[in-house]
């Protein structure tokens, strides 16, 4: 039988998985509508789009790891993948370089309601992490590409998932450390 991940890659995401999620709800408590809508700039999010967003990353990049583990496994990227263990571990301190998001991944007003888009950032979330505990696919065996990093493999990604929100808790931090930013 193919080991899905190693215990402690498991434990790794897992605390990556949680910590981020706590974070993220950390600094979205107690928010008044004018900080949740607030922005830096016109071509900047506010917070209520960054949770947008990260729920529907969330959720796209748990679809392509699900429809990747349902194709062969492409062994024959292995050896590339160690070497891209520091970028997928460092994205969340890395927000010098921006990223352009997919179109299917950004913000459109889905969850109006700050109650109804926590809710929905908590359920993914808890999704993700009961398949990071469960699963036993060989998340180390299937490749999908990242817009910056190329092929990545499905552990990986549920690295990226856990970076991807700390990175945008960071950039919550920096929202609220903004002169403008409305207060409480």
């Amino acid at each position: 039988m193919v080991e899905a991940i190693t215990p402690s890659e498991r434990q790794l995401v897992l605390d990556q998985l949680s910590t981020s999620e706590q974070r993220l709800l950390e600094l979205a408590t107690n928010l008044n509508p004018s900080q949740w809508h607030f922005q830096e700039s016109p071509d900047r999010w506010s917070i209520a789009e960054i949770i947008e967003h990260c729920i529907v990353f969330e959720r796209f990049i748990t679809g392509v790891i699900t429809n990747a583990l349902a194709t062969p496994a492409t062994t024959e990227k292995k050896p590339e993948a160690p070497t891209k263990e520091p970028w997928v571990q460092g994205l969340a301190q890395s927000r010098h370089t921006r990223f352009k998001s997919r179109e299917v991944n950004l913000p459109t007003g889905r969850w109006p309601n700050p109650i109804d888009l926590i809710a929905e950032l908590r359920q993914t979330r808890a999704q993700t992490l009961h398949f990071a505990s469960e699963t036993q696919s060989p998340l180390r065996d299937h490749f999908f590409p990242h817009i910056a990093f190329g092929d990545l493999d499905c552990y990986q990604w549920l690295v990226v998932t856990a970076q991807h929100t700390a990175r945008h808790a960071h950039q919550i931090e920096e929202i609220k450390s903004n002169p403008a930013y409305p207060p409480s």
